[in-house]
């Protein structure tokens, strides 16, 4: 016979996961190798920032086990788990903890690029609202988060490892399917129009971020006419 299954994550919950973890390995490259590719490091920054704000109402307004309701770490919940007494579906407490301290952190990591500079030739599309002493500050905020936001990933591949070598359980094939083996309540709600609202506000939130909104700068003074003698 075959295994029951339920609906577990929805499809846009999982392309959020998916294109997070891209979006954050291809920051990581750009910002490590630099150059040119500073470019493409902030408008991966954007891309960040739409995903972010997406997962935020996504948390609200999404379906069952999306919504931040089902999986707040409380210290019941907490205690329970540790106990051996929690039961459910979707994230646990300790990874609740994992994916409220690494979106967090993110939504930190971008606010400060968008204000950051290189000393060279790139600076944020935010950098004009900050000036230069501030945003020398906020840039040195953004490299020393990188590497908590590494150690957080870090975290999150190893719980993945551990669950699948010592529980036995497979916590990537539901991410990529959507359904889960067993007995469970499927997944109800998150449908056309919650999923509408939130890429409306995902959209807003990268157009505020890439500062277009922005007056453009003032023309550099002419040069200064040499005389003719």
């Amino acid at each position: 016979m075959s295994q029951p299954k339920f609906r577990l994550w929805d499809l846009p919950t999982r392309l959020f996961h998916w294109s997070l973890a891209a979006a954050i390995v291809a920051a990581s490259l750009s910002g490590q190798l630099g150059g040119g590719l500073m470019t493409w490091h902030g408008r991966i920054g954007l891309a960040v920032v739409g995903l972010l704000a997406f997962r935020l109402v996504w948390g609200v307004v999404g379906s069952t086990y999306a919504r931040f309701a089902h999986f707040i770490p409380t210290p019941a919940r907490i205690r329970a788990y540790l106990k051996g007494e929690w039961h459910g579906e979707g994230h646990n407490p300790l990874g609740a903890l994992s994916v409220f301290g690494l979106l967090g952190l993110l939504t930190v990591q971008v606010a400060t690029g968008l204000f950051a500079n290189d000393d060279i030739a790139f600076t944020g599309p935010l950098y004009d609202l900050a000036g230069k002493a501030l945003s020398n500050r906020l840039t040195a905020i953004h490299h020393l988060l990188s590497k908590l936001v590494y150690l957080l990933v870090a975290l999150h591949v190893g719980a993945i490892v551990f669950y699948a070598r010592i529980k036995k359980q497979n916590l990537v094939l539901p991410m990529l399917t959507g359904v889960k083996e067993g007995a469970g309540e499927p997944a109800r709600g998150g449908g056309i129009v919650a999923l509408a609202v939130a890429l409306v506000m995902a959209a807003a939130m990268i157009y505020g971020a890439s500062g277009r909104w922005m007056p453009p700068p003032p023309p550099p003074p002419p040069a200064a006419s040499t005389p003719d003698f």
